[in-house]
């Protein structure tokens, strides 16, 4: 069987600055997911025209609980449009959106500024959160999920026992090359791996060269050359399933609210075109597939050890140099 190529996409709002300067700074909503610069949409239409432009399928992660302060409708209107497009859709939380069903005014006078982490809450609380996420969800997307992702790639066991008792089967919570998790069971580079009943499906971890540190399989992170090397390195040693990590706002500039307004990423937007290109052309050795889609046979199978990858050291100087020139242009 080819092996298995999950793009996911984180879709969420942002905080916006809004608790550290609560007086001169809001949320930003729907353009943080649509991303429009240099008269286009670089966020969510550049994805789902290249997807359908290569026949990809793809899990979008839907952040919810920021329907606390903008409502159901701004969401509700990009859940609409990626499921017009055949794509997936599964549950994302930021626990820390759930201050805003306060006042404004409590808001304002929250100090420190809330914790945005699913780690360290109890079994009650996090089945609240959970369960939260999850009626926002249903009351814009059908059909409902069977996946979730926590913020910032946090979760320890009670989440699983949350999720579990919640009716979510399916996690993709764990990214060990952004935040390496206290319990050591969940330290996991891949594969798929039963938690408290719920299969972990961990974003991919690479080594950076033989010595290199663990990173993130990510499209603003990883130059195309080296997501190349890595998806061939992982055929060859037959692995099953490599999960990749981007969200709608990687094909913009870094900093989103600059001074003349934003710009767009063209080499990250590139990255993505030529992955896409890559798995399409590559039938017999890759297949893209979306959670929905593989998670029936991944539940009724064994679980998956970690694959150990790691990216060739040339690959990885050149993105270096690719990256940080890149920032540089961005930056003028």
């Amino acid at each position: 069987m080819p092996t298995e190529i999950c793009i996911t996409i984180d879709v969420e709002f942002s905080i916006g600055g809004a608790f550290t300067s609560p007086n001169t700074h809001r949320p930003i909503g729907e353009e943080n997911v649509l991303c429009h610069a240099s008269g286009q949409e670089n966020g969510l239409g550049f994805l789902l025209d290249v997807f359908r432009d290569h026949g990809i399928s793809a899990t979008f992660f839907v952040e919810t609980l920021q329907s606390s302060y903008f409502g159901d409708a701004p969401m509700g209107r990009i859940v609409e449009r990626i499921l017009h497009h055949g794509q997936d859709v599964q549950l994302h939380i930021h626990p820390v959106w759930r201050v805003f069903r306060k006042s404004d005014r409590q808001v304002r006078a929250s100090k420190p500024p809330p914790s945005d982490s699913c780690e360290g809450r109890s079994l009650a609380e996090m089945q609240d959160v959970i369960g939260d996420g999850l009626a926002r969800l249903r009351r814009i997307c059908d059909p409902a999920p069977i996946a979730m992702r926590t913020g910032n790639l946090r979760a320890d066991r009670t989440v699983y026992l949350a999720m579990s008792a919640c009716g979510l089967r399916v996690a993709s919570n764990v990214g060990a090359g952004w935040w390496t998790p206290d319990d050591p069971d969940l330290r996991l580079w891949g594969g798929r791996t039963r938690v408290a009943g719920v299969l972990e499906v961990p974003v991919t971890t690479y080594n950076q060269g033989r010595k290199g540190y663990p990173r993130l399989l990510t499209t603003s992170g990883a130059s195309f050359t080296e997501t190349k090397a890595l998806l061939r390195r992982a055929r060859d040693k037959a692995v099953q399933t490599v999960v990749m990590l981007t969200h709608t706002f990687d094909f913009l500039g870094r900093d989103r609210l600059q001074v003349g307004g934003p710009r767009a990423n063209p080499l990250v937007k590139r990255r993505m075109e030529k992955v896409c290109a890559f798995i399409a052309g590559n039938p017999k050795d890759f297949a893209a597939v979306s959670f929905a889609q593989a998670a029936p046979v991944w539940l009724d199978s064994p679980d998956v050890k970690p694959p150990s990858l790691t990216a060739p050291l040339i690959p990885v100087l050149l993105r270096i140099a690719q990256n940080g020139t890149n920032e540089l242009i961005l930056a003028r």
